[in-house]
């Protein structure tokens, strides 16, 4: 099956069992790029008692956020794990944008897609998958991010090898379907979902995943390596 065929059946299953998953969850851009920095490493539960714990302080705001202290913002974003790792982490996105952009997110987002993919990857501890969900997610640009999902759900499926390149995976989706920040955006919501409900690491519920119906010989080969 030609690949976007095969992603479109993909996402056309998985859409009509989920429908509009709503993802990312925010109430601002600037949320959003929070909770992309706190995320690493972490379940979005403990992102939302860290964000939780911001909004309280009324600090999800890049200006205010920059002044913070380092202790005081570490000990408000505790519950995300690695706190002073991700401390560093948000004051350097924040002095990113404070030196290139005057802390304007508009300044920021008006940037050319892949000019500013390369910028965000210059700050330490923004990887790929980091940058992409502040572009997609925060940015609205069109641009596919690949998780741990992503690209387990691909390699279950024999669509990519086990050990396929972020780009390859990226490229796949970029190459094959419209590029519309919107479809993206849903498209990697279904695949989160269905990676944490059904293709789990370990006992994945392959019989009970959606995508039951298009699985085959490959795929299960796949499954067991």
């Amino acid at each position: 099956m030609h690949p976007t065929a095969e992603l479109l059946r993909i996402y056309e299953i998985l859409n009509g069992h989920y429908g509009n998953l709503h993802w990312w969850p925010a109430d601002s851009p600037f949320e959003v790029i929070v909770g992309a920095i706190l995320t690493q490493n972490t379940t979005w539960h403990n992102v939302e008692r860290a964000i939780f714990n911001l909004k309280t302080k009324n600090l999800l705001h890049p200006k205010k956020l920059f002044k913070t202290r380092d202790d005081i913002l570490a000990d408000l974003i505790l519950p995300s794990g690695y706190y002073r790792v991700k401390t560093k982490r948000l004051k350097a996105f924040l002095a990113f944008l404070n030196d290139e952009y005057k802390g304007n997110l508009d300044r920021l987002f008006n940037e050319e897609i892949w000019a500013l993919r390369k910028k965000l990857l210059t700050i330490k501890g923004i990887g790929e998958e980091t940058a992409d969900s502040i572009l997609l997610y925060a940015g609205e640009k069109p641009i596919f991010v690949v998780d741990a999902y992503t690209r387990r759900i691909l390699h279950r499926h024999a669509i990519i090898s086990g050990n396929a390149p972020y780009a390859e995976i990226q490229n796949l989706f970029m190459a094959n379907l419209t590029q519309s920040a919107p479809i993206f955006n849903q498209y990697h919501a279904l695949l989160v979902q269905t990676g944490k409900q059904f293709c789990i690491k370990k006992n994945p519920l392959c019989g009970q995943c959606p995508l039951s119906s298009i699985t085959n010989h490959r795929a299960v080969t796949a499954l067991h390596k």
